[in-house]
């Protein structure tokens, strides 16, 4: 089986959709967010197509898409769906998976589920996306035993802003986790740059040879 990657983060708006389109292009994978929440405005699959410059073709559709831009449980309930958890699996293709999830690791997506429940039955590797800013040490060590206590296998940590060399060697070290890279936010964000600064930032071959 090609190889498979869950993209989580510490919490929401950190750049995990940022680095999804950017992972999903230098891998040339396939796309899938599985629930989104929220419709009026670009959605991450949108913004990963975009950004990644991906064909609309490897853009997967979305299990649930929720016009509701709130908590995947809470949005459900208002527009009136039942998401079954049961029936969100990973789409079989033919080539490298990106899956993205949406904010963090306990988020709910029904009343008695949350997306770490549904990580721990793929046993697809997580790429946890961390800030690198104030706070960033204690939700990370946080999110890492988050997924340990579910026996979710972790590939990384894969920062996102400013350098900080002591907060990311101190979440390694006490996290026991491999410390994939840092992507730097950038301004302007364009699709070239992005992919440059990905290539520049990451060892893109680790990605490829990780088995699932």
């Amino acid at each position: 089986m090609s190889t498979r990657f869950v993209i989580t983060g510490t919490d929401t708006g950190i750049g995990k959709t940022v680095f999804s389109a950017a992972l999903t292009h230098a891998l040339e994978a396939y796309y899938w967010k599985p629930v989104q929440s929220g419709l009026e405005e670009e959605t991450d699959s949108d913004a990963v197509r975009r950004l990644g410059q991906i064909s609309s073709a490897c853009i997967l559709p979305e299990a649930y898409r929720l016009r509701t831009p709130a908590s995947p449980h809470l949005a459900a309930r208002i527009d009136g769906v039942q998401i079954d958890v049961e029936t969100l699996v990973p789409p079989v293709v033919d080539g490298p998976l990106v899956i993205e999830g949406a904010g963090g690791l306990l988020v709910p997506l029904t009343e008695r589920a949350v997306f770490a429940d549904v990580f721990a039955r793929w046993q697809i590797p997580v790429i946890l996306c961390a800030r690198t800013g104030l706070g960033t040490i204690n939700h990370t060590l946080l999110s890492l035993e988050a997924l340990r206590a579910r026996s979710i296998p972790v590939f990384g940590v894969a920062f996102i802003g400013e350098p900080q060399e002591d907060t990311q060697a101190i979440i390694a070290e006490l996290g026991g986790v491999r410390s994939l890279g840092r992507l730097p936010n950038l301004c302007p964000l364009t699709p070239p740059r992005l992919q440059q600064v990905f290539r520049e930032n990451f060892d893109i071959d680790l990605f490829r040879t990780e088995p699932t």
